[in-house]
C-alpha cells in the first residue's frame, strides 16, 4: 500500500481541537494520548509548515498502528511508549520541555476496545486482563479475585458511578474465581437484576476495574500538574474526557489554576461539545466534553 492511501482514525472534537489549542507553524506539541493518532495527524496537518508532534502512549499495539499512519510525518513526529505519568521526565528527554501544546484524549480507544485478547470489552470472551500497558503484571484478574469485598464496592461506586455497588461486590466475591470477561459481564448482570437499557449493565463495572488496573485518575491528575509545568507563556492545555469523573477532576483543576491568576487561564467558559452533526456520523463522540485553558 502506498503512504497516500493510508488510513488513518477520526478523531473526535478534532476541528475543536485544532481551534482551542491555536496551532503554531513549527510549533511544538505533546499528544499524550496518542492512540490511533487522530488528533496528531489533525494537528500535524493545520498549518504550514508542520509542528513538531511527540506522541505519547502507554499501548505498545496503539503506537504500532499509529507509526504506520504517521509514515508520511516522520520527520515532524517523536513516538514514545511511556506514561503520560512520566510527562516531564519524557518531554525532557525528547527537547519538549517548552511547548506550545498539550493535549489528551482520554478513556479507552476503539482499536483497544475492538481487539480481541485484551480484556476491554465484555461483546468477547476474553481473559480479565484491562492493561494499557502489556508490561504491567497487575490486571483486572487480580482485581476481581483478590480485592476485599469493599474495595470492589468502593471502585465501583467511585470509577463506575454505579447505583448498587455492593450488590455487585458481594456476588463478584461469590462467584470467585471469575477468570473472563463474559464470566464477570455474567455476574453483573445477575446481580443487578435490571432491565437493560442503550447501556449495558456491565459497562460501568468493566469501567471502573479498567480504571482502578491503569491508575487512570492518579495519572490524570500528575499529568495535569506536569502539563502547565511544559507550557511555554500562552501555550494550551486541552483536555478531552468522556464521562463525568473525568471530567470534574479536569474542570477542579483549571479553575483552581484560573482563581490562582499565576498558572493557567481557562479559555472556554463553558465545556465544548460534539456537534449534533459529528454525534451522528460519530456515536462514540456523543458523550465528549472538551476543556482548554492558556498558559499566563
Amino acid at each position: 500500500m502506498s503512504n497516500s492511501l493510508i488510513k488513518y482514525h477520526v478523531p473526535v472534537l478534532s476541528e475543536e481541537l485544532i481551534n482551542g489549542l491555536v496551532v503554531k507553524p513549527k510549533g511544538k506539541y505533546i499528544d499524550c494520548t496518542l492512540g490511533e493518532a487522530g488528533h496528531t495527524h489533525a494537528v500535524l496537518n493545520s498549518v504550514n509548515p508542520a509542528p513538531m508532534v511527540l506522541g505519547i502512549d502507554l499501548d505498545v499495539d496503539a503506537l504500532s498502528s499509529a507509526k504506520h499512519s504517521l509514515e508520511n510525518h516522520s520527520k515532524s513526529v517523536i513516538l514514545v511508549n511511556g506514561n503520560f505519568n512520566n510527562l516531564k521526565t519524557i518531554a525532557a528527554k525528547n527537547d519538549f520541555s517548552n511547548v506550545d501544546g498539550v493535549f489528551f484524549d482520554l478513556g479507552l480507544s476503539s482499536l483497544q476496545l475492538g481487539k480481541e485478547g485484551r480484556g476491554f470489552s465484555f461483546k468477547t470472551d476474553d481473559y480479565l486482563d484491562m492493561r494499557f500497558d502489556k508490561n504491567q503484571d497487575f490486571t483486572a484478574w487480580d482485581v476481581i479475585n483478590t480485592y476485599h469485598e469493599k474495595d470492589i464496592s468502593r471502585i465501583v461506586a467511585n470509577y463506575g458511578e454505579e447505583t448498587k455497588p455492593d450488590r455487585i461486590a458481594k456476588a463478584i466475591v461469590a462467584n470467585r474465581p471469575i477468570d473472563t470477561t463474559s464470566q464477570l459481564s455474567n455476574v453483573v448482570i445477575k446481580a443487578l437484576k435490571r432491565p437493560w437499557s442503550k447501556i449495558h449493565p456491565a459497562t460501568r463495572t468493566f469501567q471502573a476495574i479498567r480504571m482502578e488496573v491503569n491508575g487512570e485518575m492518579e495519572n490524570l491528575e500528575s499529568a495535569l500538574h506536569q502539563s502547565q509545568e511544559i507550557l511555554n507563556p500562552g501555550g494550551r492545555l486541552a483536555v478531552i474526557s468522556y464521562h463525568s469523573l473525568e471530567d470534574r477532576l479536569v474542570k477542579k483543576f483549571l479553575t483552581q489554576r484560573h482563581r490562582e491568576g499565576d498558572t493557567l487561564r481557562i479559555i472556554n467558559k463553558k465545556v465544548i461539545k460534539p456537534s449534533r452533526t459529528e454525534i451522528l456520523s460519530n456515536r462514540r463522540s456523543r458523550s465528549a466534553r472538551m476543556r482548554v485553558a492558556e498558559r499566563i
